[in-house]
């Protein structure tokens, strides 16, 4: 044996790992870098926090088909450019409104502003009056698979219904927090005949958010997308949100019933969760003003097509928002919301995936899609309106991977993928992580029903397999998510001072684009899980499959 070449091939071959080490090394280093520009740009001041329909809005979205362009990116928008124009209509209210309740004897018993009551923002007229008796209906929910209907037995056919906010706490925790959410309340209001919605807090929901801090936020402006026509994109335009009513002001709308509100809260906040509901003793008179103003916004959308002939009509999106909540008033003579981790951490992750393919020299099988959404922070308005007027056939979106203020303060050990077990996807997010040695975490925050509350969900709503990444817990994760949750979360102090750490976000890039990746290369497009809630609920599609 030749010693001596067999240690100069030891050497050589030492030499050649140390090389791709530091090459892989310098990478990371770039990536970082590029990281750090993109965030640094848009969560400056000139942009003035990128509320959908501002200038500086517009400024971002520009930067970003810059980026998607200088990438070599094929325009995926409107009318062959990046664009995909969204036309907004903003309301808010003009006055406090007026509420006035009448008991059977006539007695009129008024409810107070800030106290009792806070008007809604109802889309239509300028004024809207409705006159109707209350009926409660515990929390309005309609849930065949969970065998409870609370409108069995109720007339409210011209009536004002009287809902809870939330769900039964017995449900489990994302089918709870779709039938919590306002818009699938009202939905199920208009469908029985309702004229009008008031919704009351509850003792949990004063702990959590006081009603007393409405008074700050009473007058912003609400937002949803118009139709063709113009007119709004709404699930229940006859049937408008009145007010939000207080502990105290429930009290008085119960006055004369059956049960005391006091009564009708304690059963609610039982395990079950099922109150009595019955028609109430009052009748309420709702006088609202509202102002309104059309504004247009643009998502961004750029395309990496795919490589094979059978596969490249296949679309995997991976989507990020781009607007955050504008300008507030002043804290501490900053009131410019900067949104570097909600979301610019986000939109800096999605362009370094799309970077991450182009130089990967190898092209995915399926396309890509690469899509900056407006108006997460007005209600995922942004992809909705994409996903009910996509730029291309909606049966050719096969999943989509939504990014969405990822906690990039330290040096994260795993990653939580939001519902991505309800279909083929939790499979390819494991792979993709173990990949890059990360950790796939179960949801550590069930109670929260994240899996509805970003742009996401506007996907599932089509029918559309999608999950929502996040950095997780290990590793200090936690005291820094809930510490940025109880800090900076939608105030100006979430900035580039935060000690934002851009070495974690080249690493959640990398792992993003090996999910990507993972999926467009697949043999097998993504599946719900048969049986699935979300697919049955909105007739998926896609093949369910039997995992």
């Amino acid at each position: 044996m030749n010693l001596s070449k067999v240690a100069a091939g030891v050497s050589a071959a030492m030499l050649l790992v140390g090389s791709a080490q530091a090459q892989s090394a310098a990478e990371s280093q770039a990536s970082a870098e590029r990281v750090r520009a993109h965030v640094a740009f848009l969560a400056s001041d000139l942009l003035q926090g990128r509320e959908a329909g501002s200038p500086g809005y517009d400024i971002a979205a520009n930067y970003v088909a810059s980026q998607f362009a200088q990438l070599g990116l094929k325009p995926a928008g409107a009318n062959g450019g990046y664009f995909q124009p969204v036309p907004l209509l903003a309301v808010r209210p003009a006055d406090e409104g007026r509420f006035m309740l009448r008991g059977k004897d006539g007695a009129e018993v008024p409810l107070v502003f800030g106290e009792d009551v806070m008007p809604g923002q109802p889309h239509g007229p300028a004024e809207r009056k409705v006159a109707a008796p209350l009926v409660f209906v515990g929390f309005g929910v309609v849930a065949p698979e969970h065998r409870r209907d609370d409108y069995k037995g109720l007339d409210v056919k011209g009536k004002i219904v009287v809902v809870l906010q939330g769900a039964p706490a017995s449900f489990q925790t994302e089918e709870r927090a779709y039938y919590a959410n306002g818009r699938t309340k009202r939905a199920q209001a208009a469908a029985h005949g309702a004229v009008g919605v008031v919704s009351l807090y509850l003792p949990g929901d004063e702990k959590r958010r006081p009603f007393a801090n409405g008074k700050r936020t009473w007058q912003s402006w609400a937002m949803t997308w118009r139709k063709p026509d113009g007119s709004p994109n709404d699930v229940a335009l006859d049937t408008p949100q009145l007010a939000t009513v207080s502990i105290a002001g429930a009290a008085k709308l119960f006055a004369g019933a059956k049960k005391t509100y006091a009564e009708v809260a304690e059963a609610a906040e039982k395990p079950k969760g099922d109150p009595p509901r019955f028609p109430l003793a009052t009748r309420l008179d709702a006088t609202l003003h509202t102002e309104s103003k059309t504004l247009e916004s643009a998502n961004v959308a750029a395309l990496i097509e795919g490589s094979d002939p059978k596969l490249k009509g296949e679309v995997v999106v991976l989507s990020a928002h781009l607007d955050h909540i504008g300008v507030t008033p002043p804290v501490k003579e900053d009131g410019i919301n900067n949104g570097a981790l909600d979301n610019a951490g986000g939109i800096a992750t999605t362009l370094e995936v799309a970077r991450a393919f182009q130089v990967s020299g190898k092209a995915p099988r399926r396309s890509v899609l690469f899509l900056a959404v407006t108006g997460e922070e007005k209600g995922l308005l942004g992809a909705e309106y994409f996903a009910r007027n996509p730029t291309m056939s909606l049966s050719s979106l096969v999943a989509n991977v939504n990014l969405d203020m990822p906690i990039l303060t330290y040096d994260f050990l795993d990653v939580v993928a939001f519902g991505a077990e309800r279909s083929s996807l939790a499979a390819a997010v494991r792979k993709a992580a173990a990949r890059e040695g990360v950790a796939l975490s179960a949801d550590p925050m069930p109670e929260e029903g994240l899996f509805t509350r970003s742009d996401h969900f506007r996907f599932v709503e089509v029918g559309v397999p999608s999950t929502f990444l996040m950095t997780g817990f290990q590793n200090g994760g936690e005291a820094k998510f809930r510490g940025f949750l109880a800090g900076c979360y939608h105030r100006p102090c979430d900035d580039l001072s935060q000690g934002i750490d851009y070495a974690a976000g080249a690493k959640f890039a990398r792992i993003n684009y090996e999910i990507a990746r993972e999926i467009a290369d697949a043999d097998a497009r993504p599946l719900w899980n048969k049986g699935d809630f979300f697919a049955t609920k909105f007739a998926a599609p896609q093949v369910i499959a039997d995992h």
